[in-house]
This record gives structure tokens, sequence and C-alpha cells, in this order.
């Protein structure tokens, strides 16, 4: 009697939340997309550098590259068209596995945003470095010629 006991006291304690909880997939280090957004109409990618991008006078466009800012080192515009000026920035995780308890380091999303405020043609250059270390060479460096029109 008293083992049944135990055993229906087992039972009991092995609720479906729990179960559902035990059975559930473990997080994968699965790709996050850039947090970009929604008005922003053209996005521009790492896989773009060196390309010549078309942008509407007076939209939003923005530059989604993998940083370190967790060692220090960001994404900073080194030379901006003079039509082009500053419209905001995001960051967020690459992979699903950041957003887990203890997860430290790693690379991030740095979503930098622009407008372009009159029609031109210019160079965009970001620059990859520590703040800091404004004398040292800029760890990497992304390029683009944008169009606006």
């Amino acid at each position: 009697m008293i083992r049944v006991l135990l055993m229906a006291a087992a039972l009991a304690a092995c609720t479906p939340a729990q179960e559902a909880k035990e059975e559930a997939a473990p997080v994968t280090n699965q790709a996050v997309p850039a947090p970009t957004p929604e008005d922003v109409t053209v996005r521009i990618t790492a896989a773009q550098a060196g390309q010549t991008i078309e942008v509407g006078v007076n939209q939003r466009f923005a530059v989604e590259l993998v940083g370190v800012p967790t060692a220090g080192y960001v994404w900073t515009p080194a030379q901006l068209p003079a039509f082009v000026t500053r419209a905001g920035e995001a960051s967020g995780n690459t992979t699903q596995a950041q957003s887990q308890p203890g997860f430290v380091g790693g690379n991030h999303w740095e979503v930098l945003m622009f407008v372009a405020t009159a029609s031109g043609t210019g160079e965009l250059v970001l620059e990859q470095r520590r703040p800091w270390e404004s004398n040292e060479p800029a760890a990497d460096v992304f390029r683009v010629t944008i169009v606006a029109r």
C-alpha cells in the first residue's frame, strides 16, 4: 500500500508543463535576421560591398553588418556623401542561442540607417573600429556608392 501511495505521489509531481519543458527542442544556433525596422526601403548587406546602390530621396535605407561590439569593435560612418544624413541605428543577436541565459560575447547585428536628403551620387564608407583606438587602422572597411534619385 505504501508503495502504491509513493508511486501515485511521484506521478502527480510530474506535471504536463514539466513534461513539455523536458521534451522541448534545445535552442539551436539558428541565424536571426537583422533587426531592421519595417519602414526601411533599401537594405544593404555585407555581400553588396563595393557595389552601387540606388535609393530614393527622403526614404530611409540601412546598412546591415555583423560586428563584435562585445569586444569594442563597432561600425561607424567614416565618410558620408553630402546628401546623406544619419537616421538611426539598431542592434541585436545574430543567433537564437545568444538570447539564452549565460550566453556572453559573440557577433551582433549592427544596423546603421540613413536618409538621402537630395539627389546625388557619392561613396558611403563605414569603418569597424574600437572608438578609443582612434590612431589605429580600422579592423574592417565597408564601402558602397549611393545614388539617390
